[in-house]
């Protein structure tokens, strides 16, 4: 028997644009093709056809989390889709061992027209379990939701948050090998999306494996080891933080103000103590942002906008100016060029992070150049848990220990 939980082998999956016979004159002819075995294979593409997956290979053991992450149409939820055996892959073999629990829709496997009870029950039969199972965990389902007061209320009178909640806790409850979880934790408030966070932690420690599809990549940084970016095809597959990093750096479409004003932004590097192009660095490093100008007219009275984002939520996490006269800068002629070293420390937790350049006239507050982002890097380290961004470089002061006094 494998090691894997879960197992995907060069997954293709095909989709056609529109109806795929519009009249009776289109439908005859192709099934008169297939009859002869003249029709298509399954890896030809006919018109209107795309593929919405290509060459997907990823494998999960048991106490692992993957976490799928891309840009919306990158086939994230086609993939869980195959996962759960709503859809089967055109080509490529996915093999999910053991009992699985999954919310890849809100109400998706609901009844409408059941109570909330009545589905938790059905939920756990569709997984195999007995009725006196069930039983056992109704109370805890209910608690975790948070949905005691309409619990005998039927789902269709639900709202979407009341929906997610109770269809995570059924699938989170119900002893599970597998979890299978789409962005649909997405329409949850905040404290019930940090208990989902703590809950597939616990499921981790347990030996479940997890695929976490998610666009809020702090949560994926935060529960996943193994990361897959996807867009169609695997774009990046490896730790949770590297895959991150490829999908924010993908994302991450430079922006520039037009040119024309008195300073433009024209470049920009960043760089680490050494001077070398800064991909990822320690806690605490010394970093420098190194950014050029270009003058277009004469301009004396202006400052520089430094500004830290962190890039898996954009929380801004530092935002900081210079005057154009604590740089020596007052005073610019046009057809000047110069540049400015923005020099700070990372002290920063593991995560993505990204730089934006600003500089606005003082007397009118308006902007006058931009270049976002200026620079993305990386923060690694291992000691941290659970999320945070300042590194507050946590130490012991030093440990006492008493003699217990004889009985």
């Amino acid at each position: 028997m494998s090691e894997y939980a879960i197992e995907v082998v060069d997954v293709w999956k095909k989709f056609h644009r529109g109806a795929l016979h519009d009249s009776l004159r289109d439908f005859v002819p192709a099934m008169a093709k297939r009859l002869v075995g003249r029709g298509p294979k399954p890896t030809d593409l006919e018109k209107g056809d795309f593929w919405a997956l290509r060459e997907i290979e990823f494998k999960v053991k048991p106490g692992e989390a993957l976490g799928i992450i891309g840009p919306n149409g990158a086939g994230k939820s086609t993939m869980l889709k195959i996962l759960t055996k709503i859809l089967r892959p055109t080509r490529g073999t996915c093999s999910v061992r053991g009992r699985v629990g999954a919310l890849i829709e809100v109400a998706a496997g609901f009844h409408p027209d059941l109570t909330g009870m009545e589905n938790i029950f059905l939920q756990g039969a569709i997984m195999g379990m007995r009725s006196a199972e069930i039983a056992q965990k109704v109370d805890e389902i209910v608690a975790f939701a948070g949905v005691a007061d309409f619990i005998d209320t039927p789902v269709k009178r639900y709202s979407s948050g009341m929906h997610a909640r109770l269809g995570f806790s059924v699938a989170a409850h119900l002893n599970p090998d597998v979890l299978l979880i789409d962005e649909v934790l997405s329409v949850g408030d905040m404290a019930f999306q940090e208990r989902c966070i703590e809950r597939m932690k616990q499921f981790k420690h347990q030996g479940v494996a997890i695929a976490f599809v998610s666009h809020n990549m702090q949560a994926v940084a935060e529960l996943c080891d193994t990361g897959v970016f996807l867009s169609g095809t695997v774009r990046e597959i490896g730790p949770a933080n590297q895959a991150i990093g490829a999908y924010v750096r993908s994302a991450a479409q430079q922006t520039a103000s037009p040119r024309g004003g008195p300073i433009d932004i024209v470049k920009s590097e960043l760089l680490d103590e050494a001077g070398e192009s800064a991909v990822s660095v320690a806690p605490g490093a010394a970093m420098k942002l190194r950014v050029g100008y270009q003058v277009h007219r004469p301009i004396s009275d202006f400052h520089m906008r430094f500004i830290l984002y962190r890039s898996t939520d954009g929380l801004k996490v530092f935002d900081g100016n210079l005057r154009s006269e604590d740089l020596g800068l007052d005073g610019l002629s046009a057809g000047e060029r110069f540049t400015v070293d923005f020099q700070f420390r990372a002290h920063l937790v593991r995560g993505q992070y990204h730089v934006a350049s600003y500089i606005f006239d003082n007397p009118t507050h308006s902007p006058i150049s931009h270049l976002v982002p200026a620079g993305l890097f990386a923060v690694s380290e291992t000691r941290t848990y659970g999320g945070g961004v300042a590194d507050v470089e946590l130490k012991c002061g030093g440990v006492v220990r008493s003699t217990p006094t004889p009985a």
